[in-house]
């Protein structure tokens, strides 16, 4: 099948080649400039994060629109496309990426010491958890068996958000 005008092949692929071509560049600069290295790669984690939080704070709400719709309809069909799409498009590759470059900065920056990186730690695992979660329950809404209703994705939306904010404390106040 020919891509629209305008359009240009699987936007996975493409979001893929986007990382495969920052990564290249990435590491020509860091053989010019190798002390470079750790802030690089702090702002591509930071970059990461907000894609990955971008996409967990959308993605419950789709559910919750998608919960209200009949199973089968076009809406249903319309959002089901949009899930799957945004999960393995953006969601899927910015965690990793957050995962690569947080665990390289917490061994190069600070030799994974520090309670408050434990913490952060811990609650970035959970955050991954609801990760799976949503995962499974994009499975679930393209298989017409979502079994929650509007609400229980509404609480679930605000869980990410509860997430980001404490991690984002303990990085910046550094409390213990």
């Amino acid at each position: 099948m020919k891509a629209p005008a305008g359009k240009s092949g699987n936007p996975l692929m493409r979001a893929v080649g986007a990382l495969a071509v920052l990564a290249a560049l990435a590491a020509l600069f860091f053989l010019i400039e190798p002390g470079a290295a750790y802030n690089w790669i702090k702002a591509l984690h930071v970059i990461a994060v907000i894609s990955w939080m971008a996409g967990m704070l959308y993605l419950p709400r789709l559910f919750v629109y998608h919960a209200e719709a009949e199973p089968g309809s076009e809406k249903s069909e319309t959002f089901k496309v949009m899930e799957r799409r945004l999960l393995r498009a953006i969601i899927n590759p910015a965690m990793i990426v957050t995962w690569a470059a947080g665990l390289w900065l917490a061994w190069h920056g600070f030799a994974f010491l520090g309670g408050w990186l434990h913490t952060k730690l811990v609650l970035v695992l959970i955050l991954s958890g609801v990760h799976g979660y949503l995962s499974a329950s994009v499975r679930l809404f393209a298989e017409d068996r979502n079994q929650k209703p509007a609400r229980h994705w509404r609480i679930v939306n605000e869980v990410p958000t509860l997430l980001m904010i404490a991690i984002v404390i303990l990085v910046i106040v550094k409390p213990f």
